[in-house]
């Protein structure tokens, strides 16, 4: 196989806030993998996120070095060893956000190779209906108001955690839409200020709180554990697989990122474990396009919540793919095999076939 990389420079519509950073545009590195006897080739996505340490040229080089093990493989070795037979070929070392999108890349091959799409391949219930929710960034209150009133959505997640009036953004943003509420606070608040603040925004129609506190504080979210009023979901606590099972004890359930947990293979072992522990399922994105979301969105029929608005974020997308209903947050799925993602514009710089 041959492997190509497209690194693109994401805009996005609005600054986008949390608790930590800021920014305007994301870099993101979309790599392809093409079989040249079938034609067919793969698509996946690693974003690079400043807050993860990741850097396009140095990423860029570390998927270089993996090219003399990527290209002996063929989609015959795909149909006899699968995506996972083939990835113990990359080492185990590997940063998950690069072995993701290899990972992506061989399940998007795969599918293509067996004509259906990649999530009507696997065991799922497709009665159930997962709707995505539109996230809010942390911003000045007019600014996330205009942002709401933008976007009617059925069911939103509010970034907070900035150390403003978190219940008063809630309460005025309430003014404006009947529609449930997630709430990430993203590390930045205490325990004791979640468990008064849960009990106001219970109230407000939250329905559930997203990390509130620092992973380290394990004191602060046992207490969460017992005394507040809403659930509260892991998404830094449980980044990997070896995750999940720290998180039983703590949490009401994980918020699983594709990208942390290093694909999908992983992914759809984190549920699975967690469904057998008892926790709710949520799977989120990062700042993504459309190749990233497609493939996250296969799992929908597996998951409680979901939080798959990327590339609803940007103010160009360089693909196409999976999109969304904004009157049920349905996905709706092209009626093309794979994940569903084609690259529509060309890259911030040549790709590099290597």
């Amino acid at each position: 196989m041959h492997l190509s990389i497209h690194p693109y420079d994401l805009p996005l519509r609005d600054p986008f806030r949390i608790a930590h950073e800021s920014r305007t545009v994301q870099p993101t590195l979309i790599v392809e993998l093409r079989d040249e006897a079938s034609g067919l080739s793969g698509l996946g996505e690693a974003p690079m996120t400043r807050y993860y340490g990741l850097e396009t040229a140095t990423c860029t080089a570390l998927l270089e070095d993996l090219a003399p093990a990527i290209a002996p493989w063929t989609v015959e070795d795909l149909d006899v060893l699968g995506v996972e037979g083939l990835l113990r070929d990359l080492p185990t070392e590997l940063n998950p956000f690069l072995r993701c999108a290899i990972d992506v890349a061989l399940h998007d091959l795969y599918a293509k190779q067996a004509g259906k799409r990649l999530g009507t391949l696997w065991k799922q219930n497709r009665r159930r209906m997962t709707p995505t929710c539109y996230t809010i960034g942390l911003a000045p209150l007019p600014e996330m108001v205009r942002k709401l009133r933008a976007t009617p959505w059925p069911v939103y997640k509010i970034k907070l955690g900035g150390g403003g009036d978190d219940v008063n953004i809630i309460r005025e943003l309430r003014k404006h839409t009947d529609a449930p509420f997630y709430v990430d606070a993203n590390t930045g608040w205490t325990a004791r200020q979640t468990i008064d603040h849960a009990i106001h925004l219970k109230e407000l129609d939250v329905q559930f709180i997203e990390q509130p506190l620092r992973p380290e504080d394990v004191a602060g979210q046992q207490l969460l554990n017992r005394h507040c009023v809403l659930p509260v979901f892991a998404d830094e606590s449980c980044q990997t697989e070896a995750d999940v099972d720290r998180c039983a004890d703590l949490f009401s359930g994980i918020n699983i990122k594709v990208v942390k947990c290093g694909g999908l293979l992983p992914a759809r072992r984190m549920i699975d474990r967690a469904r057998a522990l008892g926790l709710g399922v949520m799977a989120g994105c990062m700042t993504e396009s459309s190749v990233g979301i497609s493939a996250i969105a296969q799992l929908l029929p597996e998951l409680d919540y979901a939080d798959l608005d990327g590339a609803m974020l940007l103010a160009h997308d360089p693909a196409e793919g999976v999109t969304f209903d904004p009157q049920t947050g349905y996905a709706l799925y092209p009626d093309r095999p794979g994940t569903g993602a084609l690259l529509t514009s060309a890259a911030s710089t040549e790709p590099k076939a290597i």
